[in-house]
Order: structure tokens, then C-alpha cells, then sequence
């Protein structure tokens, strides 16, 4: 199993009960594929550094997780139809 990071950012009008429903979806998506959950890590609304789909700010959630090398294909796949999503980042780290 290989070590991954992954951050994501939530559109900044949900309501704490919704981006708690979206953690857990993410997280859901990664312990069905096979991984293990390190850390989730919230770290709050925070302005963005450039405008994105004419959203300044955005909810930032990091999750350290181990899978394998198939799971971050899923999980990209999962952020891209997600509508909550503003953007992502999935990277793998060394060993």
C-alpha cells in the first residue's frame, strides 16, 4: 500500500451538517476501495488565492490515507462529479 495526501476544497455556503455529510462521502469512498484513513484534517473556510468559479473563499479538508494505486483513480473520479467540490489535489507520497 502506498501513502497519499489528498486536499479539497468545499464551496464555502454549505452548512457545517453538509460539509460533515461530504467528509464522510469522501472518506467512505476511500474505506470501500481498500484504503486506511491516517488523518482527516479540517482546517476551515480560508480565501482562496484567486477567484474560482467566482467563489473568494472555500472550506479546505485534508485527508493522509494508505491505499492502493487504483484508489486515487476512484477518488479523483468521485471529486470530479461532486458539485460541492471547488478543486482537488490528490498526491502521493515518498516513502
Amino acid at each position: 500500500m502506498n501513502k497519499y495526501e489528498t486536499l479539497f476544497i468545499l464551496n464555502p455556503s454549505l452548512d457545517e451538517e453538509n460539509i460533515n455529510a461530504n467528509v464522510e462521502k469522501f472518506k467512505d469512498v476511500i474505506q470501500n476501495g481498500g484504503g486506511e484513513i491516517e488523518n482527516v484534517d479540517l482546517w476551515g473556510k480560508r480565501k482562496l488565492a484567486y477567484e474560482i468559479k467566482k467563489l473568494n473563499e472555500g472550506f479546505y479538508v485534508l485527508i493522509n490515507f494508505k491505499a492502493d494505486a487504483q484508489l486515487p483513480k476512484e477518488l479523483d473520479r468521485v471529486f470530479r462529479i461532486s458539485d460541492n467540490i471547488i478543486r482537488h489535489l490528490i498526491v502521493s507520497l515518498e516513502k
